[in-house]
């Protein structure tokens, strides 16, 4: 993968996470409700969707950094690497129950899936590019 495309999959993916995380963290602070009128899932006493949304506002933050050429981009690849795993099994701890709710038919959202498996999807794409960029800057050094 091209350098140049690489920067810019990552800030679009991350930006992407950060606004959707965003909206259901505004929502549940302001409204007290979750947003999509899904059940809002707790991790030690706070909302899962503020973790997700301190989580990409690293990945995205990082990411532009690395685009105004702040961070070095194989620092910002390490970031990703590390914040996105993290991601993978923080939202993958809260979408994996969801699965027999929807297997059975019982678990209706507003967006076909519960908010945190999209929280997953960004966050496995992220962890997928940071592997590939690091492994390619590894074979051609």
């Amino acid at each position: 993968m091209d350098t140049s495309i690489y920067k810019k999959v990552i800030l679009a993916v991350s930006f992407s996470g950060f606004l959707f995380s965003g909206y259901l963290s505004a929502v549940k602070f302001f409204t007290s409700a979750c947003a999509l009128s899904e059940p809002c899932p707790y991790f030690l006493g706070y909302p899962a969707c503020w973790y997700g949304f301190v989580m990409f506002s690293v990945l995205f933050i990082s990411a532009l950094l690395g685009i105004l050429k702040i961070s070095k981009l194989k620092t910002v690849a390490l970031i990703h690497l590390l914040v996105s795993s993290l991601g993978v099994l923080f939202a993958g701890y809260f979408t994996v129950p969801e699965i027999g709710r929807l297997l059975s038919g019982e678990g209706r959202y507003f967006l076909g899936l519960p908010t945190c498996a999209y929280g997953l999807v960004f966050y496995i794409i992220l962890l997928i590019l940071a592997v590939m960029y690091l492994k390619r800057k590894e074979t051609e050094v």
